[in-house]
């Protein structure tokens, strides 16, 4: 028993030597990397940059009041239709009680005035009749009475206005009620009933009653690099692509590309503005953001190939053509003029033809193995 177990025991070690040998031999062996063949074949190479920005009406027009008071009533809301002149809201005038005060007094003042030179002017016109006074005398007293009579008017009118915000003379022309400057859709409305505005003046913007703009005049407001601002002028034809609407392009016209940059998170970036093209059928709301799409080169009906399939030396692009398959991969290096590059695909200028086959990629065995159908 001791000896078969002996034998047993070096048959195991043998075989262990035995392995042990070849996987070392095997892995010895060098390996022959398989490579994809690729052909040449026409395209078109574009050589594109993407911008990111937003689409803006072209004017936003912020509505402000002329007077300052409390809000009493909104009579529009964001998303409807206004055109020029249209009421948005209406403001009660809270008058500041030292002008009401003054307003009130000048109007007692001219009051009493005008009682005085009224009473004065009926004694004159008598006179005049009888012959007593002369007629310039006559229209002296005339004359006052009616500036007295004008004085008391205005006095009135400043007291409607310090009161209510508005006279009787001009009620037509009431600034108690904001109005529409523009024809347009309104996007915000920032202020409710009860909100205390103040009106617009050399020290205060003002505070904004509504925001119109026309919706049928949109542009596309983003950036772009510093590297690719020399690439593009104004008139080039842009392609966007909004997020919020799927499967849908529009078309747009570089016209204003920004002399300055400015710095970003360490980049240089220029501001530029398209106008958009929207279909009647589309409807973009303001403040969708939007990547832009502009071509910067383009050749068409160009022979191309994987740049993969490039490897450069110095100045120089060479490719390995394709001379022999079976039983081994043979290739010969050959040096290329080439053209317009997306990343992707290249221009190849001169040095290929449609016939030639050239190396690409190296195959993994480990995925062919996985992939037995490649």
């Amino acid at each position: 028993m001791k000896k078969t177990g002996k034998i047993i025991l070096f048959i195991i070690l043998g075989l262990v030597v035995l392995s042990t040998f070849l996987f070392l031999w095997n892995k010895s062996q060098p390996s022959v990397t398989q490579y994809e063949t690729v052909s040449p074949v026409t395209g078109t190479v574009e050589n594109k940059t993407i911008a990111t920005g937003k689409v803006e009406p072209r004017d936003e027009i912020l509505i402000k009041p002329q007077i300052s008071g409390i809000v009493s009533e909104v009579l529009k809301e964001a998303g409807q239709m206004v055109k020029v002149g249209d009421v948005i809201a209406s403001v009660k005038v809270i008058p500041e009680m030292g002008q009401l005060n003054s307003a009130e007094s000048r109007l007692k003042v001219a009051g009493i005035n005008l009682q005085q030179i009224e009473t004065e002017y009926v004694r004159q016109s008598q006179l005049y009749k009888k012959g007593v006074i002369s007629k310039e005398e006559f229209e002296t007293a005339e004359s006052n009475y009616q500036k007295a009579k004008e004085e008391q008017s205005n006095a009135q009118d400043a007291l409607d206005i310090v009161r209510e915000g508005v006279s009787k003379k001009y009620a037509r022309l009431s600034n108690t009620q904001i109005r529409s400057t523009i024809s347009g859709m309104i996007l915000d409305v920032p202020v409710k009933a009860g909100n205390s505005v103040i009106q617009a003046n050399t020290f205060n913007d003002g505070t904004t009653i509504a925001s119109v703009a026309n919706m049928n005049d949109l542009i596309f407001r983003g950036n772009i690099d510093e590297t690719e601002v020399g690439k593009v002028k104004e008139g080039m034809s842009i392609t966007l692509t909004v997020g919020a609407i799927n499967n849908e392009t529009f078309d747009a016209v570089l016209e204003y590309i920004s002399p300055k940059g400015l710095e970003q998170n360490g980049a240089v970036l220029f501001e530029i503005k398209a106008a958009v093209r929207v279909p009647d059928s589309v409807f973009i709301r303001a403040g969708y953001s939007a990547n832009a799409e502009i071509i910067l080169a383009q050749v068409t009906d160009v022979l191309t190939i994987p740049e993969s399939s490039i490897e450069f030396s110095n100045d120089s692009a060479f490719v390995y053509i394709v001379k022999a398959e079976k039983p081994e991969q043979v290739f010969e290096k050959k040096a290329v003029t080439i053209g317009l590059s997306d990343g992707i695909n290249i221009e190849i200028k001169d040095g290929l033809t449609m016939e030639d086959k050239i190396r690409g990629n190296a195959i993994n065995p480990k995925s062919t193995k996985e992939n037995p159908n490649q």
